[in-house]
């Protein structure tokens, strides 16, 4: 009796810590940046790269070079996935930790891992940007896993989520940069699933897949005030023509991508120089489309330290935790480092940290 009940509350204290879905509310960009998670994902006044596609495309009027890069990824897990892949027999580590970038191999591994949480995500984004412009094709695939009860036919709990399309953006600056606007438009293919299965049968959900696309938009604006310290205010609208999914199929549509705003503001003081540091403050979906989620959950901070526009040190505080990385650009290349956690609880404030570690490289002409 007493070790039933223990079983209980153990899967039931595990279900609640663990809010199995996609983080829309504080991670709402189809692709993510290395840099801005090192800044807490605060970074819709700073961005000024690729990424602007998908952060403010207001951003692209201060990208600095053309470039084209065909070798744009980023690669993140967790503290969970690490564990579980790496964990037990040294012999054991290399196989698993293979195995647990596919579903199937996931599971098998968690089954041994009850209440380890496994995230994992992948994007490439090969693409040309210039000033005013970029354009590419977007491949990205995001999957959350764990197992909370290894004996319950809904044990294995998952969120798995491929995108890919093509994009393109646009921006134009008035009054010498003063004022920016810009828009990007994905024609997104999204195939998701959210569900919970028996851990001790074979892996079959291909039919509880969600599939579905559409033409989703972004837009944003930035305004710079031309004194001292370059006071910015931005926002960002994202999915402006609150388009939902077309040509459902599988499971049906998928979940409706919300409208949500998110505004900022930021500071870039030059201390020398050669070097500049900006501090950003943003507040994500300000019309409250995610009311499930705790307001101070999405009061993003970040700092990133400039120097000779080479290299780069960035802090930041992000969903209730902080975040940190190291950065490396050039006209040819650009790799960044980065640590950041998220609150894998639905609607609480620091209820439990899942940290994370990613690495993004881009390289080209």
């Amino acid at each position: 009796m007493m070790k039933w009940l223990f079983s209980l509350i153990f899967s039931l204290t595990v279900s609640n810590a663990f809010a199995i879905d996609f983080e829309d509310a504080i991670f709402p960009e189809f692709a993510t940046s290395g840099r801005a998670l090192a800044m807490g994902n605060a970074f819709i006044s700073k961005v000024d790269d690729a990424s602007a596609a998908f952060y403010n495309p207001a951003g692209l009027g201060s990208v600095r070079y053309p470039h084209l890069h065909l070798s744009n990824f980023h690669l993140e897990v967790n503290k969970g996935f690490l564990a579980a892949g790496t964990g037990g027999a040294i012999s054991d580590a290399a196989s698993n930790a293979t195995k647990m970038f596919s579903l199937a191999g996931t599971l098998d591994v968690l089954k041994t891992n009850v209440g380890a949480l496994a995230h994992s995500r992948f994007h490439m984004l090969p693409n040309f940007t210039t000033r005013y412009l970029s354009f590419g094709y977007l491949l990205a695939k995001r999957t959350r896993a764990v197992v909370t009860d290894g004996a319950s036919a809904t044990g294995f709990e998952i969120a798995d989520r491929l995108d890919h399309g093509p994009y393109g953006a646009l921006n134009f600056s008035l009054f010498g940069g003063v004022f920016k606007a810009g828009v990007s438009v994905l024609f997104l293919n999204r195939k998701e699933v959210i569900t919970s299965v028996d851990p001790r049968l074979a892996l079959n959900i291909d039919n509880s897949y969600k599939k579905g696309n559409g033409f989703f938009i972004t837009s944003g604006v930035k305004l710079t005030i031309p004194v001292v310290f370059l006071p910015t205010f931005s926002a960002t609208l994202h999915n402006s023509s609150a388009q939902k999914f077309q040509n459902a199929r599988g499971a049906g549509a998928p979940d409706t991508i919300k409208q949500s705003i998110d505004v900022g503001f930021s500071v870039t003081p030059q201390i020398s120089n050669a070097s500049r540091l900006h501090f950003e403050i943003n507040y994500k979906d300000l019309g409250g489309a995610f009311s499930n989620v705790s307001t101070t959950r999405k009061i993003l901070a970040g700092m990133e330290l400039d120097i000779a526009r080479v290299f780069f040190v960035r802090i930041g505080y992000g969903d209730g935790f902080g975040s940190a990385g190291l950065g490396v650009k050039s006209k040819k290349l650009e790799f960044d480092l980065t640590t950041y956690a998220v609150d894998t609880t639905a609607g609480s404030f620091r209820g439990r940290e899942d940290r994370r570690f990613a690495l993004s490289l881009s390289s080209g002409f």
